[in-house]
C-alpha cells in the first residue's frame, strides 16, 4: 500500500485538532506542530471540510476543528476524504474489475487487501492515536516481528 504525503498530513493534522480542545486552531499552529507544508495545508484542510471532517471559521477568532467527536473519525475517513478509496486498482474499485484465464483469482486477492486496510483503518479513530490507545488489535499486529521487515528480507528464526 501507497500512503500519499497528502494522507499522511491529512492524518497529522487530523490528529492534531484532535488533541487540542481551546477552540478553533489556526492552520499555521498545524503545520508548525506536524512539521506539514502551509500551503499544502491549506488544501488538504479545504478537503477535509469539504468531506465533513472538519469545521472552520474565518476570522481573527478562526480556525479548524473536528466536526464530530473525535472517538466518531476514523483514519480511513480521514484518508478518503484527501485521497479517494483506500484500496483501487487502475482507478477503479476491486469489486469492478475482472480478469480472465489464469489471472482470475487476482480479484480476491485485491479484495482481501481492501479488507485488510479496512480492518486496521475503520477501526482506528484519531481519538485512539490521540490518546495513545490504540485498539488491541493493532498494537498486537504492530508488535509481529515481520511487520518490521521489508518485503524480500528474510526473517532468520530467533534462538
Amino acid at each position: 500500500m501507497h500512503i500519499s504525503a497528502k494522507a499522511d498530513y491529512a492524518v497529522r493534522a487530523a490528529i492534531h485538532l484532535a488533541s487540542v480542545s481551546e477552540g478553533p486552531t489556526k492552520s499555521e499552529a498545524i503545520a508548525l506542530a506536524q512539521g506539514i507544508p502551509a500551503k499544502f495545508l491549506e488544501a488538504i484542510l479545504t478537503s477535509l471540510r469539504e468531506a465533513n471532517v472538519v469545521r472552520s471559521q474565518r476570522g481573527a477568532s478562526g480556525g479548524f476543528w473536528l466536526s464530530r467527536p473525535a472517538d466518531s473519525i476514523t483514519v480511513a475517513d480521514v484518508m478518503r476524504a484527501v485521497d479517494g478509496p483506500l484500496a483501487s486498482v487502475r482507478g477503479q474499485r476491486p469489486e469492478d474489475v475482472a480478469y480472465t484465464g489464469s489471472a482470475a483469482p487476482l480479484s480476491s486477492v485485491w479484495l482481501a487487501v481492501r479488507s485488510s486496510l479496512r480492518e486496521v483503518l475503520e477501526h482506528v479513530t484519531l481519538a485512539d492515536i490521540a490518546t495513545g490507545h490504540l485498539p488491541e488489535h493493532v498494537v498486537a499486529r504492530a508488535a509481529e516481528p515481520q511487520v518490521w521487515h521489508t518485503a524480500g528480507t528474510h526473517l532468520l528464526p530467533v534462538e
